[in-house]
């Protein structure tokens, strides 16, 4: 599941005071590697417990309150000012409308197709980033194996609706596009200001779409919950894990261990959720896996 992650750069401690300061010490003594893997495992959970909220919300409703929600949240952590520049404004709409339109399509992908299969899917837009524009053979290989990867799980025995794999791939348009305006946003913010007023837009971008998915379902007080343990799980929690991380660890390493996300999500799916993938789809989520670990190995260092 995408992440909401951009502002303070490695090196650069967490905002905030007593409960957060706090927060902080606990999650200085726990090992990088460990804060990263945590990150992935919470990312998936509330992608899981997401997709439970469909029947009740829509997949737009349930992202309605995951983005107003974790704006909230980074509202009162970050106390952001309005007054930016026209430069960064552009940023932070730019950013919030492809963070909405990554997380809808995303969940009208995973209510189609197993959550496993969804983000390996997606998992196409961060390594064409990582690839994009090399003229190295070996860049070329990890891009062709992650192609095959991902047309050996379309067309395994079981396949996916075709509906669903398009709104995937949509996502990970989404997630390349997303990537380049974490950088742009991170240049233009020294911590999560940026972050905050950009997810305060994505939740307004994405909130007339869930008020017409879900109507009045979306303030039922269950659902209200729902949607809060969602933003947790899925934006504030991993954001703060992941920034933690990022203080200690290369971003190489980083990135190594992010790659292993679709065989976190799969896993999830299977536990969570019951989706059972087909042997040769963890064949194929495993190709995806290898090629962005290669990507992220092989990576030219600017």
């Amino acid at each position: 599941m995408v992440r909401a992650q951009a502002g303070p750069t490695s090196g650069q401690p967490l905002g905030g005071s007593g409960p957060f300061s706090a927060a902080v010490r606990v999650l200085g003594a726990v090992p990088p590697p460990a804060l990263v893997m945590l990150s992935i495992i919470s990312i998936q959970v509330g992608a899981a417990i997401a997709k439970q909220l469909f029947t009740i919300a829509g997949p737009s409703g349930t992202v309605t309150l995951r983005l107003v929600f974790a704006a909230a949240v980074l509202v009162l952590v970050w106390r952001p000012s309005p007054r930016i520049t026209r430069r960064m404004l552009a940023t932070v709409v730019s950013y919030g409308v492809v963070l909405g339109a990554m997380n809808v399509a995303f969940y009208l992908a995973i209510e189609r197709i197993p959550l496993g299969a969804a983000v390996t899917i997606e998992f196409l837009g961060p390594l064409g980033v990582a690839v994009v524009g090399s003229r190295r053979w070996v860049d070329g290989l990890w891009a062709l194996l992650a192609a095959g990867g991902v047309l050996l799980l379309t067309r395994a025995d079981g396949g996916l609706e075709l509906t669903g794999v398009l709104f995937a791939l949509l996502a990970g348009l989404c997630w390349a596009g997303y990537i380049l305006l974490t950088a742009a946003l991170g240049s233009q913010s020294s911590d999560g200001q940026g972050l905050a007023l950009a997810m305060v837009c994505g939740g307004l971008v994405v909130l007339p779409f869930g008020i017409a998915d879900a109507g009045t379902s979306l303030f039922h007080p269950i659902v209200l919950i729902s949607g809060l343990g969602v933003a947790l799980l899925s934006s504030v929690v991993p954001y703060s894990l992941e920034l933690e991380a990022l203080r200690t660890i290369p971003p190489s390493v980083f990135g190594i261990l992010m790659s292993l996300e679709p065989a976190m999500a799969a896993l999830t799916g299977l536990v969570v959720l019951g989706e059972a993938l087909h042997p040769v789809q963890w064949v194929a989520v495993c190709l995806v896996v290898l090629a962005s670990v290669g990507a992220t190995r092989t990576a030219r260092r600017v």
